[in-house]
């Protein structure tokens, strides 16, 4: 099956906080556009069993992505899709796949529950930094723009203390940050309301 455990770290970071970690490190000086798609259903069943269903589109690549709560960090279930399927998600046409569909079942989300929400683009640098996995990433959804810095790590311990490590170096103050499709949910429902 197309999964993975997944176990990172977040910091929103300041605009300046981003430039400094940016120009200190040697992350690529050209970062890659990626979008999310990001869908739920309308009593948001997904988010109330800590899961996120999204699309990501890179590189004129797509993957639906399910990502649920697992021991250590994050359990994915990815299926690829052709940009006709992604297409046909977005336009509400949902497309059985393998590995996602099967997950969605077991929560007792079926396809025909769900409805897309929007979309979030990030510009991403990414950096292999003493066996961690650094990136940066500046994402703008709706009215809304965030930095933030994220490191994925193969265990705990290890992501722990290199988090704490680039804080300390660069002075940069632990936030409370949700994952990127809480903070596009939640700007959502603000501009909504609006």
């Amino acid at each position: 099956m197309a999964q993975e455990i997944e176990i990172e770290y977040k910091n929103l970071l300041t605009k300046d906080e981003f430039e400094r970690v940016l120009n200190s490190l040697p992350f690529p000086s050209d970062a890659q556009t990626q979008t999310n798609h990001y869908f739920e259903t309308a009593d948001f069943s997904l988010k109330k069993n800590g899961c996120a269903l999204r699309i990501r589109e890179k590189n004129n690549t797509f993957t639906l992505t399910l990502k649920e709560p697992h021991d250590t960090g994050l359990l994915e279930t990815h299926d690829t899709l052709t940009k006709q399927e992604a297409e046909k998600w977005i336009n509400g046409e949902f497309v059985a796949k393998e590995y996602t569909s099967k997950q969605l079942e077991n929560k007792g989300v079926y396809l025909e529950d769900l409805k897309y929400f929007g979309n979030l683009t990030t510009k991403r640098r990414e950096l292999t930094y003493q066996d961690v996995l650094l990136v940066l990433d500046y994402s703008s959804y709706g009215d809304t723009s965030d930095y933030e810095l994220e490191l994925e790590a193969t265990s705990e311990e290890a992501g722990r203390k290199m988090m704490q490590e680039i804080l300390e170096k660069f002075n940069i103050k632990r936030r409370q940050t949700p994952n990127k499709i809480q903070r596009f949910f939640t700007s959502k429902v603000k501009n909504d309301s609006n």
